[in-house]
């Protein structure tokens, strides 16, 4: 049977590849859209009734557009009819930690309460961040208490705690880490030092970080939405974690440059992390490195267990790093953002 499925954040990195993905194996897609839109419409779109073939099966899938606020009231009429929601809008990166709050707390509210209207299960996406660092000596557990150290993972760990406790309200919780692949921009970065030829290796040596493409967190949310387990919290990432090393052997092996590495001193990235908070208040948009961004590299590490993700999702990240990494890479070149 056709499943119905209504998605926030649609046009986010992550929506565009889940959303592509849904309507491919022939799912009705809601994609749900904050307005103003601040990106392109989701893939297959054509209007806001739009219709894609799957070329190998000619079965037809449907991407309904729909716009609709973070507000209760518009998305219980925007989730009216849907089978399941996966909630993926949110704030990841502000200048303010109430922008973290308002987005990622107050928008999941209002819809952990449509849901609940609609009488829908819900897959809401959190993170790691949500569950605190962890060295890859003792990777978390779903189980050890969160501590997170950064105001996203307070908003992320909060917005879990209003799914939760959302009376009559079905739920999945996924925890993923650091999500990267084709249309991601927070790698991008790191990308353009290796092609200019200097890599900053910034953080502790000891410090990893457990990682996940994009393609396998699609097959994660594809598999909440159809075993439709209840009060499950999930953390998502490949068995094997990388240290900040292996990401840039790695990023400069897929651009194909001999750039240097230079170990950046921790004096200098919190100089850095200074200036990079400083310039993004009088800008009015996060830099690369801020505050934030120094208490997540300065740590021993984001390492969790994903034990839990095959026991009760049967899912098993498949995409190494060197191979998501290069895939990355070609597709940034394919669309000239490299």
């Amino acid at each position: 049977m056709t499943r119905r499925v209504a998605v926030t954040g649609a046009t986010g990195f992550i929506g565009r590849h889940l959303v592509e993905r849904l309507a491919a194996i022939g799912d009705d897609v809601r994609a749900i859209q904050r307005s103003p839109v601040a990106r392109d419409d989701p893939p297959g779109d054509r209007s806001s009734e739009s219709a894609a073939i799957h070329p190998a099966t000619a079965t037809p899938s449907y991407v309904t557009v729909v716009r609709a606020p973070l507000e209760a009231s518009a998305l219980t009429e925007a989730f009216r009819g849907v089978d399941v929601v996966v909630h993926l809008a949110g704030v990841v990166s502000a200048t303010r930690e109430s922008d973290f709050f308002d987005v990622n707390v107050g928008g999941t509210r209002a819809v952990a309460q449509a849901a609940r209207a609609s009488g829908v299960r819900l897959v809401h996406m959190s993170s790691l961040a949500a569950a605190g660092p962890a060295p890859p000596t003792r990777p978390r557990s779903e189980d050890d208490p969160s501590a997170p150290i950064t105001p996203y993972g307070d908003s992320k760990l909060e917005s879990e705690r209003v799914v939760a406790s959302t009376r009559g309200l079905t739920w999945t919780i996924l925890r993923p880490g650091v999500v990267y692949g084709p249309g991601d921009r927070a790698l991008l970065p790191l990308f353009k030092c290796a092609r200019f030829g200097v890599m900053p290796l910034v953080g502790r040596a000891t410090a990893a970080y457990s990682i996940v493409h994009v393609s396998d967190l699609v097959r994660a949310i594809e598999a909440a939405i159809g075993l439709g387990s209840a009060g499950d919290t999930l953390f998502v990432g490949h068995p094997e974690p990388a240290s900040a090393r292996d990401m840039i052997e790695h990023v400069r092996h897929a651009v194909g440059r001999r750039a240097l590495m230079v170990p950046v001193p921790d004096l200098l990235l919190w100089m850095a992390a200074l200036a990079g908070e400083v310039g993004g208040t009088i800008r009015g948009r996060p830099l690369v490195i801020n505050r934030r961004r120094y208490a997540e590299l300065s740590s021993e590490g984001f390492v969790c267990r994903v034990d839990r993700l095959r026991e009760h999702l049967g899912v098993t990240a498949q995409v190494d790093l060197p191979t998501g990494l290069a895939q990355t890479a070609e597709w940034y070149r394919r669309e000239r953002w490299l």
